[in-house]
Parts: structure tokens; sequence; C-alpha cells
């Protein structure tokens, strides 16, 4: 039995070779790393730190847990119309693994490669499983949270729900066909950050942010840094299909508040809506902001409706 890798060996032999892509003077093996930063636009940072049994399922399949952790702090950068450059990663782990890690680097590497984002520094240390990564891109032109205004109409970019109605499915809680399975695997660990989307809208939009802890959470924090109301018409939700195969009449509420599903929320002046629908995206008008408290009323078929959940809460 060979003797388990250390921390040096963990970078050397797991994620040392990772491709070093745009502005990377010197990667992975230094001190720190040597970034060239463009010379034109922003910088767009995040980090999101991922802990086993509460963001995913210990015994979940190595490659599918770094996916998920490297797309949902995408997802961030393209809430902000930035497109990736490099990332960091820590690490901590209950015990080194060989066979685990090797799986876990394939499926961050590979979704590194997929989206054009380089590795370049981290550390490893032992503690209970949680992944936590840093994003950095570069943007010209901002989707920020603060721009909405009375008026404007509310647009999530794709259906809801589906990462939510798959989440029972994952914990085990719920047994379904291996067709199915395949479905709440990607709907949960595959998320699609909308850098398409919100590069085609980055010229129109008022105000954006990615859906991740519910869409009625979330349009929250835009209606508080807006200092606007919003009016969500329920019937108008794009539900997913997989939420309504996995959730049937709890479909709804899960797309209004379950979270995980990595869309845009979106808000646009009326005067530049006619601009929007003519870029043809599958974005769909789900209400109206007005002047208010930063309250999200919600109304189902013209009637008052209280949501189950708001959202995800982290404490």
């Amino acid at each position: 039995m060979g003797t388990a890798p250390g921390e040096f060996e963990i970078i050397r032999d797991f994620f040392a070779s990772a491709p070093q892509g745009e502005g990377v003077t010197l990667g992975i093996g230094d001190d720190c790393a040597l970034l060239q930063v463009p010379a034109e636009g922003q910088l767009a940072t995040s980090m999101d730190t991922l802990v086993a049994g509460r963001h995913f399922p210990a015994d979940a399949d190595p490659s599918a847990i770094a996916a998920r952790a490297l797309r949902v702090n995408l997802s961030d950068l393209a809430a902000m119309n930035a497109r990736p450059l490099w990332f960091t990663l820590a690490l901590t782990l209950p015990h080194s693994d060989a066979a685990w890690l090797q799986k876990f680097a394939s499926g961050l590497l590979q979704t590194a490669a997929q989206f054009g984002i380089s590795l370049v520094g981290g550390d490893t240390t032992a503690g209970p499983l949680s992944i936590t990564i840093q994003v950095i891109g570069q943007t010209s032109r901002a989707l920020r949270r603060d721009g909405a205004g009375p008026g404007d109409s509310v647009y999530v970019s794709g259906p809801l729900g589906a990462a939510a109605a798959a989440l029972p499915v994952i914990l085990g809680e719920q047994k379904v066909l291996d067709a199915t399975r395949q479905q709440v695997e990607r709907a949960y660990y595959f998320p699609e950050p909308q850098f398409a989307t919100a590069a085609a809208i980055s010229e129109l939009a008022s105000s954006a942010l990615d859906i991740s802890d519910g869409l009625l959470a979330d349009l929250a924090h835009i209606c508080k840094s807006s200092q606007v109301s919003a009016d969500i018409h329920l019937e108008r939700l794009p539900v997913a299909p997989l939420a309504q195969t996995l959730a049937g009449e709890r479909a709804l509420a899960m797309a209004a508040g379950g979270g995980d599903d990595y869309q845009l929320c979106f808000t646009v002046p009326q005067e530049k809506v006619e601009a929007l629908e003519k870029l043809d995206l599958p974005a769909t008008a789900i209400g109206t902001l007005a002047s208010g408290d930063a309250q999200v009323c919600c109304w189902k078929n013209g009637k008052p409706w209280r949501a189950p959940s708001m959202g995800y809460r982290h404490f």
C-alpha cells in the first residue's frame, strides 16, 4: 500500500500541471502567482465555500463536486458580465486519498478548460471536507444590482426549479429511474453560467444577478440595492420540466424560492424592452418594479400569493 500524498505531493501530482492561460506570468509553484492585469476594463472577483453535508453529499462523485464548485463561482462572473481569467482553490480534506483527488482534479480542470479559466494557486489542509474557490475575471461593462428603477421589467434568463426539485434525489430521499437520475445530476452538479446572456443584455439591462439562493431572495437584493419594490406574477414563471416531473404541484414554489439554478434575474427599462425582445433570448418577463420599500410581492392569477420559502438561508 502506497503512502498517502502530503500537501506538496497533492499540489504537484494533481494540480500543478493545470494549463496556464491568458495573463499568467507565473502560476502554481511559488509563494504567489504573477498575473498580468488586463489593460482595459475592471477586475471582477468573487469567492464561495462549499461544505460537505451542506452544499453537497460527502460521498458524491468527486469530479461532479469539483464541477459544481467551479461552475457556481463562474456564475458570479457571468452575472456581472465578466469573462473568466483565473481562479484559486483552497481544499480541506478529512484525509489524503489519491483516487478521490484524481477524480476531483480531473473534474475541476476539465471545467476550467471548458470555460477558459486558469488555476493559478491555492492551499490544502486537513479537516472536514470543504472547497473554497476564488475567481477573477475582467469586465468592460459590469452588470450590477443597484441600477434598477421604477417601471423596469423583471426577467429571468431560463427555467427555474430543477435543482431544488433534484435535491431530494441527490440526498437519497427520493428514488427515480436511471434516465431521470441523469437529468437530476446534470441539474444539480452542472449548472450553466449564463455568460452569453449577460453579454447580450449588457447594453440593455439596468441590473442583474444570478439566482443562487432562490428567485425571490435574490430579487430582493436588487430591490434593496436599487431602492425599489417588485411585483412578480407567478403564472409567468418558466418552471423547469424536471421540477414538474419530480415535484408536481410543488414545482412552482421551487421555481420561486428553491435556488441553485444559476439563471440570471435582470431588469430592463421600458424604453429598452423592445430592443431586448428583438434579441430572441430564452428570457421571460415575470413582473415589474415600482417605487417602494424593497419588498417583493407575489401574485398568482391576480391574487396575492405567499411563498412557502423566500429562498435559501446560509445561517
